[in-house]
């Protein structure tokens, strides 16, 4: 993947995850990230977003019961 391509990086995929947790996509942003995002870089981002989202949940658990 060459960086002029049209194809987006692992970091903009990762932002456009993080920005759907919060659901505050705009469609046009929805649509071109439909068109332009690898779909195994937002499977992986997902997955580490989820695992960071649950690992700071048993850490303020950890905290919070101590």
């Amino acid at each position: 993947m060459a960086a002029g391509d049209g194809k987006s990086s692992f970091a903009k995929t990762m932002k456009a995850v993080l920005w759907s947790f919060f659901g505050v996509r705009k469609r046009r942003d929805l649509e071109a990230d439909a068109a332009q995002l690898n779909p195994l870089h937002v499977i992986a981002a997902a997955l580490l977003a989820v695992a960071i989202f649950i690992g700071v949940l048993i850490a303020v658990v950890h905290v919070v019961t101590r």
